[in-house]
Protein backbone atom coordinates (compact mmCIF):
# COMPACT_ATOMS: atom_id res chain seq x y z
CA UNK A 1 0.00 0.00 0.00
CA UNK A 2 1.29 3.49 -0.79
CA UNK A 3 2.08 5.81 2.10
CA UNK A 4 -1.36 7.29 2.78
CA UNK A 5 -2.62 9.66 5.44
CA UNK A 6 -6.35 9.75 6.22
CA UNK A 7 -7.83 12.81 7.90
CA UNK A 8 -11.11 14.57 8.50
CA UNK A 9 -11.76 17.28 5.97
CA UNK A 10 -11.82 21.03 6.14
CA UNK A 11 -13.85 23.39 3.98
CA UNK A 12 -10.85 23.65 1.63
CA UNK A 13 -11.53 20.03 0.61
CA UNK A 14 -15.07 20.77 -0.60
CA UNK A 15 -14.04 21.22 -4.24
CA UNK A 16 -12.21 17.89 -4.53
CA UNK A 17 -15.05 16.05 -2.77
CA UNK A 18 -17.51 17.62 -5.23
CA UNK A 19 -15.30 16.51 -8.12
CA UNK A 20 -14.97 12.96 -6.78
CA UNK A 21 -18.75 12.74 -6.23
CA UNK A 22 -19.26 13.72 -9.86
CA UNK A 23 -16.81 11.05 -11.00
CA UNK A 24 -18.51 8.43 -8.82
CA UNK A 25 -21.99 9.30 -10.14
CA UNK A 26 -20.74 8.96 -13.70
CA UNK A 27 -18.92 5.68 -13.05
CA UNK A 28 -21.64 3.98 -11.02
CA UNK A 29 -24.87 5.33 -12.51
CA UNK A 30 -23.79 7.11 -15.70
CA UNK A 31 -25.26 10.32 -14.27
CA UNK A 32 -24.05 13.87 -14.52
CA UNK A 33 -25.27 15.67 -11.41
CA UNK A 34 -25.49 19.45 -11.08
CA UNK A 35 -22.23 20.77 -9.63
CA UNK A 36 -24.04 23.47 -7.67
CA UNK A 37 -26.24 20.89 -5.91
CA UNK A 38 -23.34 18.59 -5.01
CA UNK A 39 -21.15 21.50 -3.95
CA UNK A 40 -23.92 22.92 -1.78
CA UNK A 41 -24.60 19.47 -0.27
CA UNK A 42 -20.92 18.88 0.52
CA UNK A 43 -20.52 22.26 2.17
CA UNK A 44 -23.75 21.89 4.10
CA UNK A 45 -22.62 18.62 5.67
CA UNK A 46 -19.31 20.22 6.59
CA UNK A 47 -21.24 22.96 8.39
CA UNK A 48 -23.45 20.45 10.25
CA UNK A 49 -21.17 17.96 12.03
CA UNK A 50 -24.16 16.41 13.77
CA UNK A 51 -25.17 15.05 10.34
CA UNK A 52 -21.77 13.53 9.60
CA UNK A 53 -18.31 14.19 8.25
CA UNK A 54 -15.96 13.48 5.35
CA UNK A 55 -12.57 11.84 5.29
CA UNK A 56 -9.89 12.20 2.64
CA UNK A 57 -6.94 9.96 1.90
CA UNK A 58 -3.82 11.80 0.79
CA UNK A 59 -0.59 10.51 -0.68
CA UNK A 60 2.84 11.79 0.38
CA UNK A 61 2.59 14.98 -1.70
CA UNK A 62 -0.81 15.77 -0.10
CA UNK A 63 -2.78 14.94 -3.24
CA UNK A 64 -6.23 13.63 -2.35
CA UNK A 65 -6.62 10.13 -3.79
CA UNK A 66 -9.76 8.99 -1.96
CA UNK A 67 -12.78 10.33 -0.12
CA UNK A 68 -15.70 9.03 1.86
CA UNK A 69 -18.59 10.43 3.83
CA UNK A 70 -19.95 9.18 7.15
CA UNK A 71 -23.50 10.03 8.20
CA UNK A 72 -25.36 9.20 11.40
CA UNK A 73 -28.43 7.04 11.97
CA UNK A 74 -29.95 6.70 15.43
CA UNK A 75 -31.11 3.20 16.38
CA UNK A 76 -33.65 3.08 19.19
CA UNK A 77 -33.35 -0.72 19.14
CA UNK A 78 -29.72 -0.42 20.16
CA UNK A 79 -29.72 2.94 21.91
CA UNK A 80 -26.83 3.96 19.72
CA UNK A 81 -25.67 5.29 16.39
CA UNK A 82 -24.86 3.51 13.19
CA UNK A 83 -22.32 5.33 11.10
CA UNK A 84 -23.20 4.99 7.42
CA UNK A 85 -20.20 4.92 5.08
CA UNK A 86 -21.19 6.64 1.85
CA UNK A 87 -19.81 8.44 -1.19
CA UNK A 88 -16.68 6.31 -1.26
CA UNK A 89 -14.41 7.19 -4.15
CA UNK A 90 -10.81 6.24 -4.84
CA UNK A 91 -8.98 7.55 -7.91
CA UNK A 92 -8.69 4.77 -10.47
CA UNK A 93 -4.88 4.57 -10.41
CA UNK A 94 -4.96 4.08 -6.60
CA UNK A 95 -7.57 1.33 -6.46
CA UNK A 96 -6.79 -2.10 -5.02
CA UNK A 97 -3.96 -0.60 -2.99
CA UNK A 98 -5.65 -0.43 0.42
CA UNK A 99 -6.94 3.15 0.25
CA UNK A 100 -10.49 2.23 1.26
CA UNK A 101 -9.11 -0.01 4.02
CA UNK A 102 -7.12 2.93 5.38
CA UNK A 103 -10.24 5.13 5.36
CA UNK A 104 -12.36 2.42 7.01
CA UNK A 105 -9.70 1.89 9.68
CA UNK A 106 -9.76 5.63 10.38
CA UNK A 107 -13.56 5.51 10.73
CA UNK A 108 -13.23 2.70 13.26
CA UNK A 109 -10.52 4.59 15.12
CA UNK A 110 -12.72 7.70 15.34
CA UNK A 111 -15.67 5.59 16.50
CA UNK A 112 -13.57 4.14 19.32
CA UNK A 113 -13.73 7.61 20.92
CA UNK A 114 -17.50 7.96 20.47
CA UNK A 115 -19.38 5.87 23.06
CA UNK A 116 -22.72 6.13 21.20
CA UNK A 117 -21.47 4.43 18.03
CA UNK A 118 -22.91 0.94 17.81
CA UNK A 119 -21.75 -0.12 14.34
CA UNK A 120 -21.17 0.68 10.70
CA UNK A 121 -23.39 0.29 7.66
CA UNK A 122 -23.15 0.96 3.97
CA UNK A 123 -25.02 0.17 0.83
CA UNK A 124 -23.50 -1.25 -2.31
CA UNK A 125 -24.79 -1.86 -5.80
CA UNK A 126 -25.97 -5.46 -6.19
CA UNK A 127 -23.59 -6.16 -9.07
CA UNK A 128 -20.49 -4.49 -7.61
CA UNK A 129 -18.64 -7.68 -6.72
CA UNK A 130 -15.29 -5.94 -6.22
CA UNK A 131 -16.74 -3.61 -3.58
CA UNK A 132 -18.61 -6.45 -1.88
CA UNK A 133 -15.40 -8.44 -1.55
CA UNK A 134 -13.57 -5.43 -0.13
CA UNK A 135 -16.26 -4.88 2.51
CA UNK A 136 -16.39 -8.55 3.44
CA UNK A 137 -12.61 -8.63 3.77
CA UNK A 138 -12.97 -5.94 6.45
CA UNK A 139 -15.46 -8.05 8.39
CA UNK A 140 -18.71 -6.53 7.12
CA UNK A 141 -21.61 -8.82 6.29
CA UNK A 142 -24.63 -8.49 4.02
CA UNK A 143 -27.88 -7.99 5.92
CA UNK A 144 -31.36 -9.33 5.26
CA UNK A 145 -32.63 -5.82 4.53
CA UNK A 146 -33.38 -4.33 1.13
CA UNK A 147 -33.15 -0.59 0.58
CA UNK A 148 -36.29 1.29 -0.50
CA UNK A 149 -36.53 5.00 -1.20
CA UNK A 150 -38.96 7.67 -2.19
CA UNK A 151 -37.94 11.08 -3.48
Amino acid sequence: MPNIQVRKTTITDAEIITEFNQLMAMETENKRLPDEVISRGVRRLMQRPEFGFYLVAENTDHTVVGTCMVTMEWSDWRDGLFWWVQSVYVKSDYRKQGIYTAMYNKIQQLADHEPDVYGFRLYVEKDNLIAKKAYEKLGMKATDYLLYEST
